[in-house]
């Protein structure tokens, strides 16, 4: 067998998941009433499907952090973390109790990121931006959708399976072209919160979160 064919084989066994960080907290946790143990997601992930490689694509609040676009793909989340540090050392006693209270916060989710990088997850992280609404509410946003898209494009040569941890219908388009050209994908996602489409499209590779929970769920401290 020539080098071609066999790395053909080799991507064709090779598989990968990828998690739209957005719809698994916001349509799993939420709706799930329980948390998932990141940990443990990566080790079911491994020994159930055997990938090689799972992207997490999400958003994570920057503040003033001088992000540069056009030469990181994704948050330097380790820069992030002593710029949000620095900046609590040195400004939290000018801050009011509330600003404080959310910059914690978010260091808390750098570090949560942090936490997943350690695990082995491939992070792919983009700056929440804000825009303010009519009436003055401000809203916070970071969707990560065509990030993910391209990424499995971009990824398509070098996996033959997919799972896809996400129930958003916008990836349909996606995952019917990679379906096309020969690859397994698999919905992994909470039942209720899954597009009808998704679940249309997915059919016997669909997978419902909530059967995992004695598996995937955070232990009580």
């Amino acid at each position: 067998m020539d080098s071609h064919r066999q790395n053909k084989k080799e991507n064709r066994d090779t598989i990968y998941a990828f998690i739209d960080a957005s719809n698994l907290f916001y349509g799993g946790e939420k709706s799930l009433g329980w948390k998932i143990d990141y940990r443990k997601l990566l080790i079911y992930l491994k020994n159930k499907y055997k990938i090689s490689k799972a992207l997490y694509f999400g958003g994570v609040e920057i503040e003033d952090f001088k992000f540069d676009y056009l030469n990181n793909e994704t948050v330097p989340i380790e820069e992030l973390e002593k710029h949000l540090v620095k900046k609590i050392n040195e400004e939290g006693n000018k801050m009011g109790a509330a600003t404080l209270l959310l910059l914690d916060r978010h260091l808390r989710r750098v570090r949560f990121y942090l936490k997943l990088k350690e695990f082995g997850y491939e992070l792919h992280l983009k700056p929440v931006k804000l825009y303010k609404e009519n009436g003055g509410t401000i809203r916070r946003k970071a969707n990560c959708d065509v990030d993910m898209t391209f990424y499995l494009m971009k990824e398509r040569d070098n996996f033959g399976q997919a799972i896809i941890l996400s129930g958003d219908g916008d990836f349909l388009p996606v995952l019917k072209y990679l379906q096309e050209i020969g690859k397994k994908i698999i919905i992994l996602s909470r039942g209720p919160r899954t597009a009808r489409e998704i679940r249309q499209f997915a059919g016997g590779n669909f997978r419902d979160f909530e059967y995992l929970k004695y598996l995937l769920k955070m232990d009580e401290k």
